[in-house]
């Protein structure tokens, strides 16, 4: 029989879930006189992912039926899938959301069974943590449905809780979580980036020169001051509100089907066909033509904003703005649009992002509706406005290669690794610096223009940028550009052979007790990594946090870094096997080096989850609570507060 994949994964605490993600329930239908129909149905948490049967190399774990004593007939069926691709792997994937139901037929040729046993081995992921699990299902020969009962390691043997356990020191920190709220600050990070794109859109040659002219409009020919200035905060309004409207769409699609906009997104073709579009953008902001609405749409509206008045009115010279700005506004809020569309939170980040968008927009409108005299500090309309729009150009043509390179990812291609992306944004932004000190120019443009200081300010500024981009051409692990972590492709898929199984080449130890013994000798605390080979969740707090300089610099200088694999496969000599009992008479094996990590981070460490980081000195002194996934800023300080907390040593470590 194949090795068991993962052993005693079932001690849910208040710092994981408080339940199994997937509950099974099974069923059996007799068919005939010794053949029954089985049934067995996965109930999924929303947001995990339970993987299909056959998976592909390199990717996940796959979930498998083991029948023992009985005779199959015929193939394993099962319900419909969904099909999407993971950037981690690399590849496309199948896999389950909320429900999966597999049906098998098989003989039973003794007529005194009444149960059959069937072994399930599957990993399960949501958007944080992923978990390797084995279950042993008890299907009744009677027709049925039984719910199925997950083995609680809570109910060891006093003799087996003893296997594997360490000599922990406060313990009290493992039920403690010092994750804060991602998705709340995830959502703002987008309105403040929807913001910034509304800043950018009021420098254009579409927008600028509004301000003046609507603002003037309103304080001089409302009657009084005091109108004018309602009308032009209701202006101001109504613009965020026709930009956050712009987003009500894509409630409907992902109140249809919560993955759908990020399925769409990861889409190879739609990946193609953001990046012809964000090109198509580029060369209307270098000049060759111009993106406009049909003008009768701005022409109808303004004259219903004359015709209607009052607040009706005022709406329709919002949307007229909306409408004549879209030449420059567009390109921005299509950067913006697909941006949204590939991070997790799909609808709701769109219109957060929008929100900022219209509100970078309409706060000129009111500002200088309040305070008039603030027009004559505006600077005039001039050449600058059209530098403004090639530079867009430039960051528009950057943005494109990233859907590129997803659609590269997918279709395996290989024509756009770490080191070529990097290489090219090179070239676009080194044309951007020629462009900013004049050394070239488009066609449309004057032959001679005037380099202003805040036009070479700005090319001195992306001259330095460059200059940073340039290491990420070398394989160097220390210097991942983590500032621009998420765009350029994974360490992992570059030019440069891999010679290291160890994230970002860190050096770390894949046996806790020849790990422990290394600590002990350097006098240094352990950062305990359980993780996966499998483990999507994983690899992401290594490419996107761990990359972080300062972070791999903590790691590799000041902890020892343990890697224990709960999902290692590779079988245990005999003498290390050895046997689970549960209260409840049932007997697992311990047969492989995962299972044994797995066993070992539930006894110990309360938890059955991956990524799970655990600080800790040689001795079983825990240093701070554990740590799951989590962004950069939490990680660091995580990692400071452990050393911090190293005993007898504060003094010393006061200064990092």
């Amino acid at each position: 029989m194949k090795p068991i994949l993962i052993a005693c994964l079932s001690m849910l605490t208040a710092f994981g879930w408080s339940q199994n993600p997937v509950q099974w329930t099974t069923q059996a239908q007799k068919t005939g006189p010794n053949t029954y129909d089985l049934t067995i149905q996965a109930e999924i948490e929303p947001k995990w992912h339970l993987y299909a049967l056959e998976i592909p190399k390199n990717g996940p774990l796959p979930t498998e039926f083991n029948f023992p004593n009985v005779e199959l007939i015929g193939e394993m069926t099962h319900s419909e899938f969904k099909t999407d691709y993971d950037p981690i792997f690399e590849i496309e994937l199948d896999f389950y959301d909320l429900e999966a139901v597999f049906y098998q037929t098989v003989s039973v040729e003794d007529p005194n069974i009444k149960t059959i046993e069937v072994e399930v081995e599957y990993q399960a992921c949501d958007d944080k943590l992923c978990i390797f699990r084995q279950e042993t299902l008890t299907i009744a020969l009677t027709g049925i449905a039984e719910a199925q009962q997950t083995e609680d390691l809570t109910a060891l043997t006093p003799e087996s809780a003893e296997i594997l356990s360490i000599d922990l020191k406060n313990t009290h920190l493992l039920t403690q979580n010092i994750n804060g709220d991602e998705e709340s600050s995830g959502l703002w990070q987008l309105f403040v980036l929807g913001f910034l794109g509304g800043l950018i859109a009021l420098l254009t040659p579409c927008v600028f020169p509004m301000i003046p002219l609507t603002v003037s409009f309103f304080t001089k020919q409302s009657g009084n001051r005091s109108r004018g200035l309602t009308n032009a905060i209701m202006y101001g309004f109504f613009i965020v509100l026709i930009y956050m409207m712009l987003s009500l769409p894509f409630h409907f699609l992902d109140s249809v089907d919560p993955e759908i906009l990020n399925t769409i997104s990861t889409n190879m073709w739609l990946n193609v066909f953001f990046f012809l579009i964000f090109v198509f953008f580029a060369f209307s902001f270098f000049g060759y033509y111009e993106l406009t609405l049909p003008s009768s749409w701005a022409n109808k509206i303004d004259f219903a904003s004359n015709k209607t008045g009052g607040f009706i009115g005022i709406f329709l010279m919002a949307l007229t703005l909306a409408i004549v700005s879209f030449s420059c506004t567009g390109p921005i809020l299509g950067s913006l649009l697909a941006g949204s569309l590939s991070s997790d939170g799909g609808a709701t980040q769109l219109s957060m992002g929008m929100t900022g968008f219209g509100l970078a927009l309409a706060l000129p409108f009111a500002l200088f509706a309040l305070f008039p005299n603030w027009l004559q500090s505006l600077p005039k309309s001039g050449g600058w406005m059209n530098t403004t729009k090639v530079v867009l150009g430039f960051f528009e043509l950057a943005l494109a290669l990233k859907f590129l390179s997803n659609a590269d990812l997918v279709a395996h291609w290989g024509i756009l690794k770490r080191e070529i992306f990097i290489g090219i944004w090179i070239l676009i932004f080194g044309l951007m610096v020629l462009y900013l000190f004049g050394i070239f120019r488009f066609p449309h443009e004057p032959k001679k223009t005037k380099l202003g200081m805040g036009r070479l300010g700005f090319g001195v500024i992306l001259f330095a940028f460059i200059a940073y981009l340039t290491p990420g051409l070398i394989p160097n692990p220390g210097t991942n550009l983590k500032l621009l972590s998420g765009f350029p492709p994974p360490t992992f898929y570059s030019i440069y052979p891999q010679d290291t199984d160890c994230p970002l080449g860190l050096e770390c130890y894949k046996d806790f007790e020849e790990g422990r013994t290394v600590a002990s000798l350097q006098q240094k605390p352990i950062l305990l990594d359980f993780t996966g080979w499998a483990c999507v969740n994983c690899r992401k707090v290594e490419e996107n946090v761990w990359s972080d300089p300062e972070i791999f610099r903590l790691i590799n200088e000041e902890f020892v870094l343990i890697s224990l694999y709960v999902d290692d496969r590779k079988e245990l000599p005999e003498n290390q096997k050895f046997t689970l009992k549960y209260q409840s008479g049932r007997e697992r094996q311990i047969e492989n080096v995962g299972q044994k990590w797995a066993a070992f981070q539930a006894i110990n460490f309360q938890s059955v989850a991956q990524p799970h980081y655990i600080l800790m000195m040689p001795d079983g002194t825990l240093l701070a609570p554990p740590q799951q996934y989590t962004d950069i800023p939490t990680y660091k300080t995580w990692l400071k507060e452990g050393l911090k907390n190293i005993p007898d040593q504060e003094s010393e470590l006061s200064d990092l």
